[in-house]
């Protein structure tokens, strides 16, 4: 052989070597509740991961693969630059070979920040401002000056925020008791807390005396004194006044994104007025007079994007011609993902989990780069069948690009376009974490894995519908889009608000019903908890847990608590050990002295039945429903296993907890409510095709026990099985807001009046 043959020979290897690297191989992946779970996933393909919620999808997609991925590049990075990272353990898993650097494309709400925006997040706005710089009328200066988050732009009276406060101080604090008797009642003001000890100790207030006999000067020190260094126990604080310490620790937070127990505080102790200088746009009256086109940046970011979009469109001048494309093009985006009914005014704490995924996504679409892996978790959530089309495009023009997109899913119109399926299963918590299936969308039909077997399911349409027994009456409803919108809810029946992304259902039906003991509200909102938290402590199942453990033993509750005084002394009742490594990422271990099961010894030798706490708390809660028979920790299980979450552990920590989950959790809990009206929002989300048969009876056995069902939903199985739908419509933002249907499923089925109509006619075949 030549050397020159030899040559080619060497070259053509290499090429077939670099051709090899074409699969993300996973070997032994074991997080959560995946058992080593080997597969294969072909790169620059579209893959959809599906199973029933709790299979392990997301702990193989983003506990493994997006985890490992993202720990890697942030190892490529000086330690001192990884000092300022957020730490990744490396996840439970042999090996991971062939990764490309992962972008998340999450449903995680997008900030608590009142001052972040549709604009800002996309940053549209810092290109709005720059354009308005250059051509705006009359010419006030640089592009700051057009900005409500710079000193030089935002209305002075508000601060940028387009509102002020007014704060009922009654809500603050009960004026008949003092501090020490927990006179302040703020959320996290506790009365042994270091917040209200340093207002004891500070030398200013008597910490013994009821509020209402305060003088003059110490009631002026407690509500508004400025920041001044105290000593409290031997510590160095800054005490200030409680009117403005609220302002900066809970007010400054965007009401939207905030702990539900916060937000009620909020919304009962703060009147929120639109800030009469700037008349909510946040911006000084120098930068609402420089114009476009008679359009001040204000009006502009008031305006909903899809006609923003058209009003950039007309905008020619060469001088900002570079800068116009981008802009045009991030703004047309925004519309093709389903968002152009929003403004760029509008707070990201506002918007929906599928929402922000959606915005976040819209950074993506016009990137140049390739070859890396994006991750999308359910990114239908919240969109209607019409709007499902365009974001199936979106996904197979990421992966036309060269992309490898891999797609937590349950949507069978989702999971119709994919080039590699992989299923999990065979069910959720303990009895999942396998590979029931790999391969095409044809061979998934036929596999037998209880996705196939769901996957062509259509629910029918009901031969006969409820009668209603009365109706709630809404009248000239106008919040956001609503055109003063009259319509009839049906009392004693399951009714489904239909309509697109944005058409005004959620408007007119947390906006219309008012919130009281007799309805009971389950809305989308993220459920807080910390690395402690697990469904035994958040549902309150923990309580009788303990007491019965306390009354069998002769011995304290708090004993039984991992929290108080059983906790084990060396991981302070964690059950594993947080080791902070500085600059690398740190580590958890498993807790030598307890073994992981949080309680001290002496504390495991209490029996229930023959179990000791630790064991109680691995049950599922399915055993822990047959272990208590009765009582109310039974009545708490039977509750979670109506929502179909028999399979979770019930001391299973709430971080692992998928959204689908999370949202029956809550679901769980309001069921013991005593409320006659339930409004529910999108309850299927992150519902398996198999599970929402299950979520469909339990609307019905709680209608056919006297009980009015309101839901917002898209999923079509819950529309056809309906007594009633009230579509909202026809399109979103101001294209929207008036009931374009009322009537049972059937009739609008035969109508095909609505978009709405039109796909659901096809979903159940007619």
């Amino acid at each position: 052989m030549s050397a020159g043959s030899a040559k080619v020979d060497t070259v053509n290897t290499d090429i077939a070597l670099a051709d090899s690297h074409d699969q993300i191989r996973v070997r032994g992946a074991r997080e959560n509740n995946l058992r080593d779970v080997d597969v294969d996933m072909p790169k620059r393909r579209l893959t959809v991961f599906t199973g029933v919620s709790g299979s392990g999808k997301s702990s193989l997609v983003f506990g493994t693969i997006a985890a490992e991925s993202q720990r890697l590049i942030n190892e490529t990075y000086p330690a001192f630059v990884q000092g300022f990272m957020a730490s990744l353990g490396r996840p439970d898993v042999d090996s991971l070979e062939n990764l490309s650097a992962a972008i998340i494309v999450d449903q995680e709400r997008m900030g608590s920040n009142s001052r972040s925006t549709v604009g800002t997040a996309t940053d549209v706005n810092a290109m709005l401002r720059i354009v308005f710089s250059r051509l705006g009328e009359p010419h006030i200066g640089p592009s700051y000056y057009f900005g409500f988050n710079a000193p030089e732009g935002m209305c002075p009276q508000c601060e940028g925020l387009g509102h002020v406060t007014d704060i009922d101080l009654d809500e603050l604090f009960d004026r008949s008791k003092s501090l020490v008797e927990g006179a302040i009642t703020v959320p996290g003001y506790t009365a042994d807390g270091w917040m209200v000890r340093g207002y004891i100790e500070s030398g200013f207030l008597p910490g013994d005396v009821p509020i209402k006999d305060f003088t003059e000067q110490q009631m002026q020190d407690f509500l508004y004194k400025e920041p001044v260094k105290v000593a409290v126990t031997g510590f160095n604080m800054t005490y200030e006044g409680l009117v403005p310490k609220v302002r900066k620790s809970i007010l400054s937070k965007d009401k939207d994104s905030v702990q539900p127990h916060i937000r009620a505080f909020i919304e009962r102790a703060v009147t929120f007025m639109t800030c009469p200088a700037c008349e909510g746009t946040r911006l000084n009256e120098a930068a609402r007079s420089s114009k476009i086109a008679g359009k001040s940046i204000a009006d502009c970011s008031a305006m909903q994007i899809s006609d923003l979009a058209e009003f950039v469109r007309e905008i020619t001048d060469p001088q900002v011609a570079p800068l116009i494309a981008p802009l045009q093009k991030t703004l047309d985006s925004l519309v093709d993902i389903g968002l152009g009914y929003l403004s760029l005014e509008r707070t990201s704490g506002s918007l929906s989990g599928g929402e922000a995924q959606r915005v976040k996504m819209v950074r993506h679409l016009g990137s140049p780069l390739t070859d890396v892996s994006y991750i999308f978790d359910e990114p239908t959530v919240g969109l209607h069948p019409h709007d499902i089309q365009r974001m199936n495009a979106l996904l197979l023009h990421l992966r036309d690009k060269g992309n490898t997109v891999l797609v937590v899913e349950h949507k069978p119109e989702t999971i119709a376009i994919a080039d590699h399926v992989i299923d999990l299963g065979p069910r959720a918590g303990v009895n999942g974490g396998t590979i029931q299936f790999e391969g095409t969308v044809e061979q998934l039909r036929t596999s037998g894995s209880l996705t196939g077997q769901h996957l062509d399911y259509r629910a029918r349409l009901k031969d006969a519908v409820r009668e209603r027994t009365g109706a709630l009456e809404i009248r000239g409803a106008t919040r956001h889009n609503l055109k003063n919108v009259d319509v009839d809810v049906p009392l004693g029946v399951l009714t489904v608000v239909t309509g697109v992304a944005g058409s005004g259902k959620s408007s007119l039906i947390h906006g219309s019903i008012p919130r009281g003991e007799n309805v009971v509200t389950v809305d989308q909102s993220a459920i807080k908890g910390s690395r402690r938290s697990n469904p035994a402590t958040y549902t309150g199942l923990l309580d009788p847990i303990r007491t019965a453990f306390a009354k069998a033993n002769g011995v304290k509750p708090a004993l039984f608590s991992a929290n108080s005084e059983g906790a084990c002394p060396n991981c302070n009742g964690n059950g594993v050990i947080y080791t902070d490594l500085a600059m690398m990422a740190g580590v958890a271990t498993v807790c030598e002295l307890c073994e992981g099961k949080r309680f001290q010894a002496a504390v495991l030798e209490y029996h229930l039945n023959g179990k000791n706490i630790a064991e109680v708390l691995a049950m599922s809660v399915a055993e822990a429903h047959d272990f208590f028979g009765s009582g109310p920790a039974h009545a708490i299980l039977a509750r979670m296993v109506d929502v179909g979450l028999g399979y979770l552990g019930i001391g299973q920590p709430l971080t692992t907890l998928s959204g689908g989950e999370r949202q029956r959790l809550k679901l769980a809990i309001h069921m013991a409510e005593k409320g006659g009206i339930y409004v529910l929002d999108e309850p299927t989300t992150g519902l398996h095709l198999a599970d929402v048969a299950q979520m469909l009876a339990l609307f019905d056995r709680l209608v056919d026990s006297g009980k009015t069902v309101i839901v917002i939903e898209h999923h079509q199985a819950v529309m056809a099985h309906a007594d009633w739908i009230i579509d909202i419509g026809p399109g979103a933002g101001h294209d929207g807001g008036s009931v374009v249907f009322e009537g049972t499923p059937r009739d609008l089925v035969a109508a095909r009046s609505t978009l709405t109509g039109q796909h659901l006619a096809e979903y159940v075949g007619a």
